[in-house]
């Protein structure tokens, strides 16, 4: 594993060291595949433990510039996670109460992190998952507007807006404009569009592809099938070059080889961005044409450390890649 960092933000305020994330280079995962480089965002490295902090920072300070997030006013959003998380630390950081609604099947350690910083959540069913809890945080909002600044995140421009302006610049610049195909996975679908539409900006010939689960009953957490599910208001998919479908327990197996073979420790859906990644590597590397691949490793492990699936064999696990 090989880490290249960039620069760095220095400040005194907890927003300003969002962002500026390293690029890890995945070499034992392509050592075997000639002319391709694999490069993945740590995204863990923002103060929040996520690439979620980037939209949540975004979308407070969108709010706050336009009246919308004042004093007397409480944040409200639906979350599977991550979101939720970056929200309440910023509440705990910049002086706001915070009021998630989220499904009650989220993992044990999210659950300990959002009651640390204070923040008040409203669980729903997890036979609904994120939709339900989308649907609960829309009844919430219309019922006590003045009490609530719903913040919308599935349909809010200042979420893809945060990676249009810093991930996919830092792509750009972190691999010397080298990058050739860009792949991450869809929940919001923040991070795909707003990082896709900088980097096609910077050369339309980047491939664009887009993830999501194989399955309406999947265990990735924090990603949407799109088939079945409620479709994210920002979502364009007429922005991915190539859809592609990851099966959950390719993604368990992933996180328990990254760990192994890689030395890192990564969540759910970053598992599966490197199975997505791996696929076109493979691809581009049978046709003998050289690639610089980068996806987003959305967070670390250390929130999925009780899920079962680590329990895995220790001499071999099902899936081969």
């Amino acid at each position: 594993m090989e880490i290249n960092r960039t620069h760095t933000q220095h400040g005194s305020s907890l927003p300003e060291r969002i962002g500026s994330t390293p690029l890890v280079r995945l070499a034992q995962s392509v050592r075997d595949l000639q002319g391709i480089t694999l490069l993945a965002k740590a995204e863990w490295a923002n103060p929040g433990g996520s690439v979620k902090d980037r939209a949540a920072a975004s979308m407070v300070s969108d709010a706050r510039a336009r009246g919308l997030l004042v004093p007397g006013k409480t944040l409200l959003d639906a979350t599977s996670g991550n979101t939720g998380i970056a929200f309440a630390m910023l509440g705990a950081a910049l002086g706001f109460p915070v009021q998630l609604a989220m499904p009650s099947n989220v993992s044990p350690e999210r659950k300990r992190i959002l009651h640390a910083y204070g923040a008040e959540v409203d669980w729903t069913s997890p036979d609904l998952g994120s939709d339900g809890a989308i649907r609960r945080a829309r009844e919430m909002a219309g019922n006590d507007p003045d009490r609530y600044c719903y913040m919308d995140q599935y349909s809010n421009d200042a979420n893809w807006l945060a990676h249009y302006r810093t991930t996919g610049l830092e792509i750009w610049e972190q691999t010397a404009g080298q990058v050739t195909h860009f792949v991450a996975g869809l929940g919001t679908s923040g991070t795909f569009m707003g990082t896709t539409r900088r980097l096609k900006e910077f050369n339309p010939a980047i491939q664009a592809i887009s993830f999501q689960p194989d399955s309406p009953f999947h265990g990735l957490e924090g990603l949407k099938h799109m088939g079945t599910s409620i479709v994210p208001a920002i979502y364009n998919p007429h922005l991915s070059d190539r859809a592609l479908e990851v099966d959950t327990e390719a993604a368990y197996d992933m996180a328990r080889r990254l760990a192994r073979e890689e030395g890192l420790l990564v969540g759910i859906s970053a598992a599966a961005a490197v199975v997505a990644s791996l696929k076109i590597a493979r691809e581009e590397a049978s046709a003998g044409r050289p690639a610089v691949i980068v996806t987003v490793l959305p967070d670390a492990a250390d929130k999925y450390l009780s899920e079962r699936f680590w329990e895995g064999e220790e001499d071999g696990w099902a899936y081969s890649i």
